[in-house]
C-alpha cells in the first residue's frame, strides 16, 4: 500500500474544539477509516502469496508502517493546533481582562448614580409626605370651617326662631311658616326642641349661650315670653301629632303612625306615644277582655268540682296561649310602627303582666288560711298548691316566651316572680301544713278502720283482745306518704328552680323530714300496737306460770293447760314479726325516695347531703329502739313457749326410763323434743319471712343463746339414768343438728356442740368423769359439774368424792 493510498486525516481547525470535543471519538474515527483498506491490502497480499506472485512475507508489515505515519502525521496537526490554542486563549484571556476593567468602572459609575437617585427619591417622598400632610390640615381646617359656618348658620337660624317665640306672649301667629308648614313637622319638632335645650341650659348658666354675657336673672327675665311660647307650641305640636297617631291607629293606617312616631321620639323620646299605644290595645280598654280571662280559668275551676286540677291548669294555658298570640300581632305592628321596638314591647309585656295576668292570678290563687284550713273533702289545702305551682310554670313560660318576642333589657321573668312573691314568702309553710294535714287525715282513717275492726271481734257484750283487733301496719299507706312527698318536692323544685340551689335545698330537706316524721310515727305506733298483743299474750302466759320451785306435777298441769296462752303468744309473735317486715319495708320505700328524688336537690349545697343524713338517722331511731324492744319480746314469748313444750311434754322417764326399759334403750327423740322442733320451724319460717341479713342472724344468735340456757335449766330438773343419758344425748343432736342446720350463727353453734360434750358426763362411768372434765368441758366445768349432780348413781358411786380426791 503506497502512501499517496494512504486515507488523508482531517485537517483539524480551532474551532473543531468549541462544544463538547473528544480526542477518543476522533481516535476512533480515524482508526476506523484506515483499517477496512489495511485489511483489504493484507488479504490481496495473502492471495498473490497462495499464487507465487508475492515473493517475500515481510511485505505483509507494510500496513502497520503506514499506519504509523499516519498518527504521526496526526500528532504534528495536533501538536501545531495546541499552540493556535494556546494563542487564541491568551489573546481572549486579555480580551476578558480589558472588558473586566471597563465593566468594573462602569459599575462604579452606575453605582454612584444609583446612590444619588435613592437620595432623590427619599427627598421626594419627604416632600410628597409634608405637601400631603399640609393638604390634610387643610382639609381639616376647611372641614372645621364649613362646620363653624354650617353651626353659625344654624345658630342665626335658631336666634331668630328664639326671638320669635320671645316677641309676644301667647302670639304665635308671627312665628315662621316653618312651625305652621304640616310638610315641616319633623324639622318644626326638631327645632322646637333645640330652642327648648338651649332655653334650659341658659337659664342655669352663667354669662353663656346665645343671649350673651348676662347674669342668670336677666337671662331668665329675658327668655320667659319664650320658654312660654315654646312649651306651648310643643305641647299643641305633640297633641296635634298625638291625634294624628290616633287617627292613623284606628284606621290600622301603620305608614301614617310610623310618620308621626318618628315625629314623637323627639318629644319625651316618643314615650308619651308609646304609653298611649299601649293602653290603647283593647285587651286592655275593653272590660270584655279582662274578665274573659277570668270567667274562663273560674268557670273550668267551678266545673271540676276544685278536683280536677289538670283541666284547671289547661284552662290557664288556654288563656295564655291567647294572650301570647295577641302579643305576637301587636308585635308585628311595633315593629313596622315605633323607630325603638323594644322599649314599647318591655311596656308593652310589662303592662300584660301586672295588669292581664295579675287580675287574673289574684282571683284564681286565693289563698287559705293556716289557723283554719279547708276540709279535704273541699280540696284542702293541697289544691291551693297545686293550683298556685301549676300558675307558677305556666307564668313563668309565659314570660319567657313573651321575652323572646324583643323586650331590650326588660326583665319579664323577674315580674312574672314578684306577681307570687305574697305567696313565696310562706310557701314552704303551707307545703308542710298540707303534708301533716294529708297525714292527720290519713292516720284517723286508719283508726277508724281499727275501731270497726275491735267492734266486730269483740262483739256487743265482751271485751275484745288487742290480739283479735290489731290491725298490721300498712304498705299502702306509707306509699301514699311517699307519694305525697314526691309532689311536693316536685312542687318545691318548680317554685325553686336548680338555679337556687341553697333555698331549694333547705326547703327540700324541710319536706323530707316532714316525710321522715310521718313514716317513723307511723311505723313506730305500729311497733307498738304489735307489742301490745306481746304483752297480752305473754300476761296471758304468766297466769299459767307456776315457779321454778313449785312440784314438778303442778308445773306440767299448769304447762298443759296453757293452751290460749300458747296459741295468743305465737300469733303475737307472727304478728310482730309481719309488722317487722312492713316497718322494713316503709323505711326502703323511704330510702329509696331520698335516693331518687331527694339527693339531686341536696348535692349542689355543701353539708346538706350529710345533715339530711344525720336526721333520717335521728328519726330512725325511735322506730328501731321499739323494734327492738319487740324483737326481745318476741324472743321471751318463744323461750318461754320451749319452756313450757319441755315442761309440758317431757316426762321423766325419758331420761330415767324403769328398770325393764334399761336394756332396750329407746333411739327416737323424745315427743318434748319433737314439738320443741316443730315449734322452732314454724317460728323460724316466719322469722326467715321477716328479717333478713345482720337483723335476723343477730336475732337468731340470741334466740339460740337463750336456748342453750333453758336447756340446761331444763336438765337441772331431771335424774338421769345412763340410758336416759344416752336419750338424752340424742335429744341434744337432734337439737345441735337444727340449730346448725337452720340458725346459721357461729356462736350458737358453738355452745350446742359444747352441749353435746356435756351430756356425756351422763353416759361415762363415774370413774371417767375427772378426765371427761379435765379434757373435754374444762370451759364449761361449772355447768359440768351441775349436770354430774343429776346423775342417778351420784350418791350411790360417790362421785363427789371422786372430784375432791383429784
Amino acid at each position: 500500500m503506497t502512501s499517496a493510498s494512504l486515507p488523508t486525516i482531517h485537517n483539524l481547525k480551532v474551532e473543531d474544539f468549541k462544544g463538547a470535543f473528544s480526542f477518543d471519538d476522533y481516535f476512533k474515527r480515524l482508526v476506523e477509516g484506515v483499517l477496512p483498506e489495511l485489511q483489504q491490502e493484507d488479504d490481496n497480499d495473502h492471495t498473490a502469496h497462495q499464487v507465487g506472485l508475492v515473493g517475500s512475507p515481510q511485505l505483509a508489515g507494510g500496513g502497520i508502517q503506514n499506519l504509523g505515519s499516519i498518527f504521526k502525521q496526526a500528532q504534528f496537526q495536533l501538536v501545531d493546533l495546541c499552540f493556535q490554542v494556546d494563542g487564541r486563549l491568551e489573546k481572549l484571556h486579555k480580551e476578558v481582562e480589558f472588558y473586566d476593567r471597563k465593566h468594573e468602572k462602569r459599575a462604579s459609575v452606575l453605582e454612584a448614580g444609583i446612590e444619588s437617585l435613592y437620595r432623590s427619591f427619599d427627598g421626594l417622598d419627604a416632600r410628597v409626605s409634608s405637601v400631603g400632610q399640609t393638604a390634610a390640615n387643610i382639609g381639616e381646617h376647611l372641614q372645621n370651617a364649613d362646620s363653624q359656618r354650617v353651626t353659625a348658620s344654624q345658630a342665626i337660624n335658631l336666634i331668630r326662631y328664639l326671638m320669635e317665640f320671645n316677641a309676644r306672649p301667647g302670639d304665635l301667629m308671627r312665628i315662621s311658616s316653618l312651625f305652621s308648614d304640616d310638610d315641616c313637622v319633623s324639622d318644626a319638632a326638631a327645632i322646637a326642641q333645640k330652642l327648648r335645650s338651649i332655653v334650659e341650659d341658659n337659664m342655669g348658666s352663667l354669662g353663656s349661650g346665645i343671649m350673651g354675657a348676662k347674669t342668670t336673672s336677666n337671662a331668665a327675665v329675658g327668655l320667659e315670653v319664650a320658654i312660654t311660647n315654646l312649651q306651648d307650641y310643643c305641647n299643641e305640636l305633640e297633641n296635634r301629632l298625638l291625634a294624628q297617631f290616633d287617627a292613623a291607629s284606628a284606621k290600622r293606617d301603620f305608614v301614617t303612625m310610623a310618620e308621626s312616631a318618628k315625629i314623637l321620639s323627639k318629644f319625651n323620646r316618643g314615650m308619651s306615644a308609646m304609653q298611649r299605644y299601649v293602653a290603647s290595645r283593647p285587651m286592655f280598654m275593653d272590660l270584655k277582655v279582662m274578665n274573659k280571662d277570668a270567667l274562663f280559668v273560674l268557670g273550668a275551676k267551678e266545673e271540676s268540682g276544685c278536683k280536677d286540677i289538670p283541666e284547671l291548669h289547661k284552662a290557664l294555658s288556654t288563656v295564655y296561649s291567647e294572650i301570647l298570640v295577641t302579643v305576637q300581632d301587636e308585635a308585628r305592628i311595633i315593629a313596622a310602627v315605633f323607630p325603638s321596638p323594644s322599649v314599647v314591647m318591655a311596656i308593652l309585656v310589662q303592662r300584660v303582666l301586672e295588669q292581664r295576668v295579675n287580675t287574673l292570678l289574684d282571683k284564681l290563687l286565693l289563698k287559705p288560711s293556716l289557723a283554719n284550713p279547708p276540709q279535704l273533702e273541699d280540696g284542702g289545702l293541697q289544691q291551693y298548691l297545686c293550683i298556685l305551682a301549676g300558675a307558677y310554670e305556666r307564668t313563668k313560660k309565659l314570660a319567657d316566651e313573651l321575652q323572646a318576642l324583643g323586650c331590650g333589657d326588660f326583665n319579664a321573668q323577674g315580674l312574672a316572680e314578684s306577681l307570687f312573691s305574697s305567696h313565696m314568702e310562706d310557701y314552704i309553710e303551707y307545703e308542710l301544713a298540707s303534708l301533716g294535714q294529708l297525714f292527720k287525715v290519713k292516720v284517723a282513717e286508719l283508726k277508724d278502720m281499727q275501731l270497726n275492726l275491735v267492734a266486730v271481734s269483740s262483739g256487743p257484750h265482751k271485751k275484745g283482745s288487742i290480739m283479735a283487733s290489731y290491725m298490721q301496719i300498712s304498705d299502702t299507706a306509707v306509699q301514699e306518704f311517699v307519694k305525697w312527698n314526691e309532689k311536693a318536692l316536685g312542687r318545691c323544685c318548680t317554685m325553686l328552680t336548680l338555679a337556687k340551689a341553697g333555698p331549694l335545698a333547705t326547703n327540700a330537706n324541710l319536706i323530707f323530714t316532714c316525710l321522715l316524721s310521718e313514716v317513723s310515727q307511723y311505723t313506730t305506733e305500729g311497733l307498738e300496737r304489735a307489742m301490745d298483743a306481746l304483752q297480752e299474750a305473754a300476761t296471758l302466759r304468766a297466769r299459767f306460770t307456776i315457779p321454778s320451785t313449785s312440784n314438778r306435777c303442778v308445773a306440767v298441769a299448769a304447762a298443759a293447760a296453757g293452751g290460749a296462752a300458747t296459741i295468743a303468744g305465737e300469733k303475737s309473735v307472727r304478728v310482730f314479726m309481719v309488722a317487722i317486715q312492713r316497718a322494713t319495708s316503709n323505711v326502703a320505700l323511704v330510702q329509696q325516695h331520698f335516693m331518687n328524688t331527694v339527693l339531686r336537690m341536696l348535692i349542689p349545697v355543701d353539708g346538706a347531703h350529710s345533715a339530711c343524713c344525720e336526721e333520717m338517722a335521728a328519726a330512725m331511731a325511735n322506730t328501731e329502739r321499739t323494734a327492738l324492744k319487740g324483737l326481745q319480746s318476741c324472743i321471751n314469748a318463744m323461750i318461754a313457749e320451749l319452756e313450757r313444750l319441755l315442761v309440758a311434754e317431757q316426762r321423766v322417764t325419758d331420761f330415767n326410763p324403769p328398770e325393764d326399759h334399761r336394756t332396750s334403750p329407746d333411739h327416737h327423740p323424745t315427743q318434748a323434743c319433737t314439738s320443741v322442733m316443730n315449734y322452732l320451724t314454724r317460728m323460724l319460717n316466719v322469722v326467715s319471712n321477716s328479717l333478713e341479713g345482720f337483723n335476723k342472724r343477730a336475732f337468731l344468735t340470741e334466740l339460740g343463746n337463750r336456748m342453750y340456757k333453758a336447756l340446761l335449766l331444763h336438765l337441772q330438773h331431771f335424774t338421769l339414768s345412763a340410758s336416759g343419758g344416752l336419750r338424752l344425748k340424742h335429744d341434744i343432736s337432734e337439737y345441735a343438728d337444727y340449730i346448725i342446720r337452720n340458725f346459721k350463727a357461729p356462736e350458737v353453734e358453738v355452745k350446742f356442740r359444747l352441749l353435746g360434750t356435756l351430756v356425756n358426763v351422763f353416759v361415762v362411768a363415774p370413774e371417767s368423769l375427772p378426765t371427761l372434765i379435765d379434757s373435754s368441758l374444762g370451759e364449761a366445768k361449772e355447768e359440768a359439774m351441775r349436770l354430774i349432780q343429776q346423775r342417778e348413781d351420784y350418791k350411790v358411786a360417790k362421785i363427789a368424792k371422786l372430784f375432791t380426791l383429784s
